[in-house]
């Protein structure tokens, strides 16, 4: 999605978190080298926090925005949460962790 969308302004952001079921506990090189494995092509930015007192700011406030607030209250539930921010910087859709890119991918035409 991202190489296929890029050049029409996709931009992913990907923050590896530790928070959930300890899944992502190695340093921030390991984790890229891992998401290479994978031919990831997103931006992959340093491991932070989601929830929390320690959440990163940028988290907290798309949590807080009116479309960035969860059914069962505002943590993140699990790795994968994704959100989708118009090129005006606001939050315009949350999405679980189980949905799946091809359901992001159809709001998009919307937003590029």
């Amino acid at each position: 999605m991202h190489a296929s969308l890029a050049e029409k302004g996709l931009r992913i952001l990907g923050f590896p978190c530790n928070q959930f079921g300890k899944q992502e506990p190695g340093t921030e090189e390991e984790i890229k080298v891992f998401a290479e494995g994978y031919h990831a092509e997103f931006d992959l930015f340093s491991k932070i926090d989601v929830n929390g007192d320690g959440a990163h700011p940028l988290w907290r406030w798309m949590k807080e925005q009116p479309k960035g607030k969860g059914t069962l209250g505002n943590n993140i539930k699990w790795n994968f949460t994704k959100f989708l921010i118009d090129r005006e910087g606001h939050v315009v859709k949350r999405f679980s962790p189980m949905d799946d890119p091809i359901v992001i991918e159809k709001d998009l035409p919307s937003y590029l």
